[in-house]
């Protein structure tokens, strides 16, 4: 689709690299400066899906920087500007290969382990007698690797973490304080909009200096769930499914359609009124979670208009 950016190659003033990952595409500008690019790709299962979702990008990029800047009392983060709707620059950060699971409910990835029979999650001990969306005695920890494109994020335990050497002790720790300080914080917001934070992954790096800060993105329906805090425990009582806020229907849609990521399953086919569908629950989530409504960005010619905003903040850029 036309409005939509799925790939950039753009040659910045002061360009040294760009990593491409599964959604966004971050240029490294003089060592210093990372600019981050939220494209419309969706990915789902590992796998990124071959068409784009218009205004994603922009709405992943908008609620993550808006998250940044309420929740910086809290916790630092990398974020300096927001120079276009898709786009975030801060500072050129070293990331940490964990990416911080916090769960609150026995949802998703977590509920299908516990169907399949385990107790135990990356170290962490599961009560007996839980349902599908029940709420933790309190929010676990359940860490993942980060994969590169193409592969699958893996869950470890935090011993795992730390006898492989992928993080040391005194900075896991800040991670898993920022990791709570960060989680209540966005249960609080939710909860100010209707909505219950069910889980969510944060990301984080080390700066130059040697700062640990959160990078990426935060409280996105890309990386976090959301329940409508009205009538979940009535549904919860009934047995019912949970009226919910992520990337969970396209989920859901990819697998009643035979598709998980597995070997030899092959992605299907998605018409652009689909495409139409999911990106309208991508507005709804931003209205709701944002609590304001979504002012569309002129996507005539997105590529130009990203290139033109960057380079005059790059210009002004001191």
């Amino acid at each position: 689709m036309s409005n939509t950016i799925i790939d950039t190659n753009f040659n910045f003033p002061g360009q040294v690299s760009v990593y491409k990952g599964k959604v966004r595409e971050v240029y490294n500008i003089n060592n210093n400066l990372l600019v981050m690019i939220a494209t419309d790709r969706l990915s789902a299962f590992d796998v990124v899906m071959p068409k784009g979702i218009p205004y994603k990008g922009q709405i992943l990029n908008q609620i993550a920087t808006k998250f940044m800047s309420q929740t910086e009392d809290l916790v630092p983060n990398w974020l300096i500007a927001t120079p276009d709707p898709n786009v975030a620059v801060g500072h050129l950060c070293e990331p940490f290969k964990v990416e911080m699971v916090i769960r609150g409910y026995m949802s998703g990835h977590a509920a299908r382990e516990y169907k399949a029979g385990k107790r135990m999650l990356c170290g962490v001990e599961l009560p007996e007698g839980m349902k599908e969306n029940d709420k933790f005695p309190e929010p676990i920890i359940t860490p993942a690797t980060k994969a590169e494109m193409g592969d699958h994020d893996e869950d470890i335990s935090r011993e795992g973490i730390l006898s492989r050497g992928i993080v040391s002790e005194a900075d896991y720790l800040v991670l898993e304080d920022y990791t709570h300080k960060l989680f209540n914080r966005g249960t609080e917001i939710a909860a100010s909009r209707g909505l219950i934070l069910v889980d969510t992954k944060y990301e984080f790096g080390k700066t130059k200096e040697g700062k640990i800060v959160l990078i990426d993105e935060i409280h996105t329906p890309d990386s976090s769930r959301y329940f409508y805090a009205d009538g979940y425990q009535e549904r919860q009582d009934r047995g019912e499914a949970q009226k919910q806020l992520s990337k969970e229907f396209v989920r859901q849609w990819l697998i009643s359609n035979n598709f998980q990521g597995l070997k030899g399953q092959t992605v299907p086919f998605m018409s652009d009124e689909y495409i139409e569908t999911v990106s309208e629950r991508y507005i709804e989530l931003y209205e709701n979670i944002m609590g304001e409504t979504f002012v569309k960005a002129d996507v005539s010619n997105i590529q130009e208009r990203i290139e033109a905003n960057v380079n005059v903040f790059l210009k002004n850029y001191n």
